[in-house]
């Protein structure tokens, strides 16, 4: 009877075992839905390894969910304590060590062929995020490109991001940012996120260029770009977005300049992270 049940225990195991080294091939495969798959079968496997422990079906129910609300150890921690400045200012940034930064050389080189004039580097420190921005503008296109260059705890990566503005102000933009916003856009402000996989820059002009051409826009329905004010126009939307969180309750003003999130923003900022999860898993 012993024997019995030591045989069906190392059973179950061998078979978790199995389906999470099944799931780890999964995920170094470069199909996209194949790496997806090998994230769905590793919570498989978790959700097996507390059924066959405890012989309930929930238990092992409950497991696997638990991996969507590990963010929240995050957010009850070093995200609720958190307090950012309602006012920001973009600091002159005469140098860039753009070699610690992934593809931005490559980007910048790019952007330049392009056709797109540098116009000045400029910086602020978001959320413990540092963030420097290259800008560039193409009056011909008439659209703004700024490359960001961020690092935030020892971790360095790299976006770029298209902006055009038509007659009415309102604002579109491509970009290839990896994650999900966290804050609410702004009214009339239209985002077009586009995988972080592709980097290469004239892919992402394109993008934009197609993103424009389906909202209806031909060349004489935009703005040509003032490359003197284009960080003053960075600082305007920002406090904007700002007030307009603050006015959904999103984020709430601590009395002293700055501001933290909200319990409906905690849960907000929740919903963007099972979004990451499941998009870059």
């Amino acid at each position: 009877m012993i024997n019995a049940a030591k045989r069906c225990i190392m059973n179950h195991f061998y078979i978790v075992i199995a389906i999470i080294i099944f799931g780890f091939a999964l995920r170094s495969c470069r199909t996209i839905f194949l790496r997806k798959t090998g994230a769905l079968i590793i919570l498989i496997a978790s959700g097996l390894c507390f059924y066959f422990l405890t012989g309930n079906l929930w238990a092992g129910i409950a497991a696997a969910a638990a991996w969507f609300f590990l963010p929240w150890v995050e957010l009850l921690t070093r995200i609720r304590k958190m307090r950012m400045p309602l006012e920001n200012k973009l600091n002159e940034q005469v140098y860039a060590n753009t070699e610690i930064y992934p593809s931005a050389e490559a980007h910048h080189i790019a952007l330049e062929e392009a056709g797109y004039e540098h116009i000045r580097n400029c910086g602020w420190d978001l959320g413990g995020m540092k963030q420097i921005y290259q800008l560039f503008w193409n009056a011909e296109t008439k659209s703004v490109a700024s490359l960001c260059l961020c690092e935030q705890s020892n971790v360095t990566f790299t976006y770029l991001t298209l902006t055009s503005r038509d007659l009415t102000n309102g604002v579109w933009r491509t970009t290839n940012f990896p994650f999900s916003p966290t804050l609410k856009a702004a009214p009339k402000v239209h985002w077009n996120q586009i995988s972080c996989t592709r980097e290469c820059t004239m892919n992402l002009i394109k993008c934009h260029h197609m993103y424009l051409s389906r909202q209806g826009f031909v060349d004489d329905d935009l703005c040509i770009p003032d490359p003197d004010h284009v960080s003053e126009e960075i600082e305007h939307e920002l406090r904007h977005q700002i007030n307009h969180n603050l006015n959904h309750g999103i984020i709430q003003s601590t009395g002293d300049g700055h501001f933290r999130y909200t319990i409906r923003g905690l849960f907000f900022l929740w919903k963007q992270f099972i979004r990451d999860m499941i998009r870059l898993c």
